[in-house]
């Protein structure tokens, strides 16, 4: 029998593993971390132990008949055993080492009564895909069949309540790996369901083995992974979100770097562009080559304009922050024009210019980075930026929108 569905589950498992196994060696003490990278690799040891290549494998070469279906037990309780644990380092609170300890203790005594009851059952005839209603009469090996299962629907069931609890009382990403996550949860639900139904059956002579070998797998497998993104997503999202946040932040800047474009290339104040970097470095690296050249342009800042475009756009717009970004943008777009013809010697002198440091120059040196996003806007939208180019001689300003 063909067992790709479930290698194919447990490499996109393991490798949810292997991307978080970095986060788990740099920091190797969180708790939370280590049970997020033990639920991913049991999360594929089910499957893997589970695929039928694997149980002939098992069994062929421990010489024991059946010795996988322990095994294959023993990976879904611990599974169970992790998601709780998970649950309870999620929520956090004062007693959480120990709850954690709780459920531990409780799955190792379900793990050692699964050894304990294959050991004194007998199973001479190998099942690779129906064990559990063919050996659901068989002493003792009915009784393992039933604990594994009674572990695995209590775990699966206290998830669920808790998180879609938990996920009514949170928002965004968190909310969303919650409600995930229970979902998951009662797919894992259905399948402990369906073993259990179909072992009962076996108990009154009905024969619903494709119960059993078809619903209960395919439960198992859709429950598994949504778990498991349910797991990731608030770890995932945050990231997204800020890589979203750096794209569009980065793009809004284009029209002060624009301003700049030629001082920057002229005085060499641009930083080598970083290539194949992450959307935060390429900002940062924005930010950076505006700095500099605010940096550069200080002495140029016209105190007496900064005013009066500060009190026109705050009649205008009504908004304190707009109106600080439309004056420090009619500063810029002037000091650029000044510091050009400055450096071309169109102009020798301005009587209205004050070196940085003096009593007639601005408050701040340079805008801060939060502002730097509205100063951008304003560039392409005021008209009173417009205007303070033209009084500056630049012939940009017939250009804007």
């Amino acid at each position: 029998m063909s067992g790709l569905i479930n290698y194919l589950s447990c490499g996109l498992l393991w490798l949810g593993m292997l991307v978080k196994a970095p986060d788990l060696i740099r920091h190797w003490r969180d708790p939370y971390l280590r049970v997020i990278c033990v639920l991913l690799a049991l999360a594929g040891a089910c499957f893997f132990l589970g695929a039928p290549p694997t149980v002939g494998a098992i069994n062929r070469l421990s010489g024991v008949p059946n010795l996988a279906a322990p095994l294959t037990y023993a990976s879904i309780t611990a599974y169970s055993a992790s998601s709780q644990v998970l649950i309870v380092y999620w929520r956090g609170g004062p007693h959480v080492h120990r709850t954690a300890r709780r459920w531990i203790v409780a799955y190792t005594i379900v793990l050692v009564g699964i050894a304990v009851m294959f050991a004194l059952g007998h199973t001479p005839v190998e099942r690779r895909t129906d064990f559990d209603t063919y050996y659901a009469t068989a002493p003792f090996t009915a009784e393992m069949i039933v604990l594994y299962l009674a572990g695995h629907l209590a775990a699966v069931s206290v998830t669920t309540v808790s998180s879609l609890r938990w996920a009514r009382q949170v928002h965004g990403w968190l909310r969303a790996g919650l409600v995930t996550l229970g979902v998951g949860s009662l797919c894992g639900a259905g399948y402990s369901l369906t073993k259990f139904a179909a072992v009962v059956a076996g108990w009154f002579g009905r024969d619903w083995t494709k119960l059993g070998t078809t619903v209960s797998p395919a439960a198992a497998g859709l429950g598994a992974v949504l778990i498991v993104v349910g797991v990731l997503i608030p770890l995932a999202g945050p990231r997204l979100t800020q890589r979203r946040q750096a794209r569009r932040t980065y793009a809004r800047l284009e029209p002060l770097e624009h301003e700049l474009d030629e001082l920057l290339t002229r005085r060499a104040l641009r930083l080598p562009r970083p290539r194949f970097s992450s959307p935060a470095t390429r900002l940062v690296w924005r930010q950076t080559s505006i700095h500099n050249a605010l940096g550069h342009l200080d002495a140029f800042f016209d105190r007496a304009l900064y005013e009066r475009t500060l009190e026109s756009a705050a009649h205008t717009t009504g908004e304190a922050e707009r109106a600080e970004a439309t004056a420090w943008a009619a500063v810029v777009a002037a000091a650029v024009a000044e510091e050009r013809d400055r450096d071309t010697g169109e102009h020798e002198s301005d009587p209205h210019l004050a070196p940085a440091g003096e009593p007639g120059g601005l408050p701040d040196r340079a805008p801060s980075t939060a502002l730097l996003v509205p100063i951008a806007d304003a560039l392409t939208r005021s008209p009173l930026v417009d205007a303070a180019r033209v009084r500056a001689g630049t012939t940009e300003g017939s250009t804007r929108a």
